[in-house]
């Protein structure tokens, strides 16, 4: 179950969210999305493998995630419990202690965002908590609580607030002069509250938007693809898709396929992908 939080968290969060049951796969990859996440663990630990190259990691209390430029490998146990909270790209910046860019790409614990004790607090109350909702209204009530003032977060909610309406498709240069300030500053403050600059962030809601737009059910003329989606041509929409997932547009959509052969009307078909 999910539902959207009250004002003015509903400025900072899409939904958060209490989740349990057995993982349709073992592993399941994120594709990178504008959003930030956090995840209060209450069931076995589970991994993380933030790239090819770094080991995977343990989670036990949960994870805090920055939006993030690739994708991210999760591998779950036989049975999985958590809540969590999907944040708009800018939302997880004044629950931080450090700036986001210190983040990127870098999965952490929640004890190291928030310390022992206060993560070690919130899990015992979530898990003897009544029910689901009463988990989402104590987790609402935590983030009601940690919130502060962030510098430069109405500049960088704003400017986000007009990529994500153009679905990525804008010129980097007029969201500056837009905003008032200039194109090193804006780039700054995106680091500091989102990870990433505008520029890239354009990139992601872009491909997303691309990515939420197949009918992986039917047959897909990738050159309209890439068109339409403001592509410069279909050579850079492949380099761009498997920058992005690891995978080429064809195989991506096989591994799409696959699982909604599998797992038919599950809810999680919309986004990851399995990883075995």
């Amino acid at each position: 179950m999910s539902r959207v939080p009250r004002p003015p968290l509903d400025g900072l969060i899409d939904d958060i969210y209490y989740l349990a049951g057995a993982s349709p796969y073992a592993r399941l990859t994120l594709p990178p999305m504008p959003a930030a996440l956090l995840i209060v663990n209450l069931g076995a630990p589970f991994r993380i493998r933030a790239d090819a190259d770094t080991e995977t990691a343990e989670y036990a209390d949960g994870c805090v995630v920055t939006t993030p430029t690739h994708g991210l490998e999760f591998g779950y146990p036989p049975w999985t419990r958590s809540v969590g909270v999907h944040f708009k790209p800018w939302g997880l910046a004044p629950f931080l202690p450090m700036p986001a860019v210190e983040l990127c790409d870098r999965p952490v614990t929640v004890e190291q965002v928030w310390g022992r004790a206060a993560s070690a607090g919130l899990r015992d109350r979530l898990a003897t908590a009544d029910g689901p909702p009463e988990m989402l209204t104590l987790l609402e009530e935590e983030l009601m609580g940690r919130l502060g003032e962030t510098a430069g977060l109405g500049l960088v909610s704003h400017t986000s607030s007009v990529i994500a309406a153009a679905s990525g498709a804008v010129a980097i240069g007029d969201l500056s002069v837009g905003a008032g300030v200039s194109s090193t500053h804006l780039a700054q403050r995106f680091k500091e509250l989102i990870g990433v600059t505008p520029k890239r962030l354009a990139r992601t809601y872009r491909f997303a938007a691309t990515v939420f737009a197949l009918n992986v059910a039917g047959p897909i003329d990738w050159g309209e693809v890439a068109g339409g989606a403001g592509y410069f041509d279909q050579a850079h929409f492949g380099h761009e898709f498997r920058a992005f997932t690891g995978l080429t547009p064809t195989r991506y959509v096989e591994v799409r396929r696959r699982f909604l052969r599998e797992h038919p009307g599950h809810v999680l078909d919309s986004w990851p992908l399995p990883a075995d």
